[in-house]
């Protein structure tokens, strides 16, 4: 998937958090902002949702909502 950059404002205890797991990880900081990003948004559901057979891609988008809203109540 192509990348586009981009600017964003963002705390700097939190773009330090990034810094630091990144190092841990090996990753760059954007791998692990655009990681945590996924997560949050629930686009790992969407993606399995969508390569399941025979649904459709509003099919597909309800569910990974209804998914992202099920883990949100629940860790709360």
């Amino acid at each position: 998937m192509a990348k586009t950059k981009t600017t964003v404002y963002i705390d700097e205890d939190v773009l330090r958090g990034a810094k630091v797991m990144a190092a841990r990880t090996g990753k760059k900081d954007y791998e692990v902002v655009e990681e945590a990003l996924r997560a949050y948004l629930g686009m790992e559901v969407l993606e399995r949702a969508w390569s399941s057979a025979g649904m459709s891609e509003d099919e597909a988008l309800r569910l990974a909502v209804e998914e992202v809203h099920r883990f949100r109540s629940n860790s709360s």
